[in-house]
């Protein structure tokens, strides 16, 4: 019984380890829908466009939304920049479809189409953990056209190389458990647990940003998109992924988290190897989300990187 009672706590709390990194607003007067994909596979994804002047694309990471970039955005927007906040497929206020197509790659297709339905020329793309690896694949992509629209990168806690597997994605990778786990407590209560972990600091987030992060899992398909990405979102063929990173040879400007025990910060140290034109910066008493509990020193970071 004490072994199935830790097995199920860990279990609980690992859930949301990442989910909880962003949130949901459920009314946005700024919020604006764009059709990407073709056919069967067209999804409308939710974004917000504010400012003018260079533009700057924000990246959420695993279960998150344009929420995660409340303290970002009002900031490089006030410093002269057109920033664009962008739910991926299946989080947030962008549509949920109950389909398989929540890999990186899949990601990356759709937001390579939302980058040319608005109209990015030139665009420096900021991810955040599972964000970071959809940019990655953005700058790999083999149409030179397409990848000379991204003139910077800026990767955060990103996801990257294979790494060990965090419990919470075993659960969700093992049919029916994954789906089991994720009804067993009230979503605010486990929002709560899990950012207690996420969060260096758990004095930094109240009862308001529980129940934004709990939202989106309420949506019909979130479960769906929050299994499938879990599933996919170490692909198998990410060493031959990884050994391109070398060729990306734009600036790009690494953060992370001192105390990340999701990714942890030798998988950024290993990213600033291989990429050629890339600086490391950790910031100090951080878990998973430094544009969260670090707003000030990774909007620093950001801008400075933005004027060299």
């Amino acid at each position: 019984m004490k072994n199935a009672a830790k097995f199920c706590a860990l279990l609980l709390t690992g859930l949301l380890l990442m989910s909880c990194s962003g949130s949901y607003q459920r009314t946005d007067a700024d919020v604006r829908y764009a059709a990407v994909g073709a056919g069967a596979q067209k999804v409308r994804l939710a974004y917000r466009d504010h400012g003018t002047g260079p533009a700057i694309l924000l990246l959420h990471g695993f279960g998150a939304s344009s929420y995660t970039w409340r303290h970002v955005e009002p900031a490089l927007t006030a410093s002269g920049y057109r920033v664009i906040t962008l739910d991926l497929k299946g989080f947030g206020l962008s549509e949920k479809p109950f389909d398989d197509r929540y890999s990186i790659f899949d990601q990356a297709a759709l937001v390579s189409q939302f980058i040319d339905q608005i109209g990015l020329k030139k665009v420096t793309v900021v991810g955040h953990s599972l964000g970071g690896g959809v940019a990655l694949v953005l700058a790999l992509e083999k149409d030179p056209a397409k990848r000379k629209r991204i003139t910077r990168l800026v990767l955060i806690d990103s996801i990257a190389y294979a790494q060990k597997i965090p419990i919470a994605f075993s659960i969700l990778r093992t049919p029916v458990l994954g789906e089991v786990s994720s009804r067993l407590v009230p979503l605010e209560v486990q929002t709560r647990i899990a950012l207690k972990l996420a969060y260096y600091d758990d004095s930094k987030f109240d009862s308001r940003d529980v129940k934004q992060y709990a939202g989106p899992l309420k949506d019909k398909g979130s479960r769906n998109a929050l299994i499938q990405t879990a599933r996919q979102i170490l692909p198998e063929n990410l060493p031959e992924l990884s050994s391109r990173y070398k060729t990306i040879k734009i600036p790009a400007l690494i953060i992370w988290c001192d105390n990340d025990k999701v990714i942890k910060p030798k998988i950024g140290l290993r990213l600033n190897r291989d990429l050629p034109n890339s600086t490391f910066r950790l910031v100090g008493q951080c878990g998973h989300l430094p544009q969260e509990e670090q707003p000030e020193q990774t909007i620093k970071l950001i801008q400075n990187f933005l004027k060299r």
